[in-house]
């Protein structure tokens, strides 16, 4: 994203030709493209900083699933993006940054993991106002696509749940019985039969404790 502004300021140029243009063939190879396009430097600070945070997150909590889940989620919200939104061009990584919300977000509690369930609550605090960036209205006041949002909005939270069996999983404790002596003794038990008599003025009560 960095290379591209620097390359489009040193040379004066203008890729935003290559973001997406919805139902168009023209469009297509911005599906992917309009991720690294952005319309000025405030544009491209107001995203740099929640993918490094929140990019940061996926790969160090969910190194197993961030790669697929990083590409699914750069592709999918470029391609619903394209199929509906509204007459124009899109760019910027937005879509991105709302994908990587919702599905740390999410994943938290899914899996119910106490680590990722903290992680989940960050998010909640550091970008839960991004909400406001899926009301069109707001959206289109502040010259935004909600579109490209709302895919990754639905896109976050589709591969929260579809990823939920992959990767870290919430820790489950085994206790298990710790016996008198070594495993060894048990083998040495005496049949109930084998007890000796107890003496008629004594009372004696046995107990036998069985592994389920």
């Amino acid at each position: 994203m960095w290379l591209v502004k620097i390359v489009e300021t040193v040379f004066d140029l203008d890729f935003s030709f290559l973001g997406i243009k919805p139902i168009s063939v023209e469009g297509l190879p911005g599906i992917i493209l309009f991720h690294f396009i952005h319309g000025d430097w405030e544009h491209l600070f107001a995203n740099t900083v929640p993918i490094l945070v929140l990019g940061t997150s996926l790969y160090y909590f969910y190194r197993p699933i961030a790669n697929k889940t990083l590409l699914i989620l750069m592709f999918s919200t470029g391609f619903l993006t394209w199929c509906g939104a509204r007459s124009g061009v899109h760019i910027g990584a937005s879509g991105l940054v709302y994908g990587l919300t919702f599905f740390l977000m999410i994943s938290g509690f899914i899996r119910r993991d106490r680590k990722l369930i903290i992680i989940s609550l960050i998010v909640v605090f550091l970008y839960g106002s991004l909400v406001w960036g899926l009301y069109p209205k707001y959206a289109i006041e502040n010259n935004i696509s909600w579109e490209g949002h709302l895919a990754g909005f639905v896109m976050g939270i589709v591969l929260a749940f579809y990823f939920r069996k992959e990767g870290p999983q919430r820790e489950e404790y085994i206790w298990e019985d710790e016996d008198d002596d070594n495993d060894s003794d048990t083998n040495d038990e005496k049949p109930y039969w084998d007890v000796p008599e107890p003496d008629k003025d004594e009372l004696t009560v046995v107990y036998r404790f069985r592994r389920k």
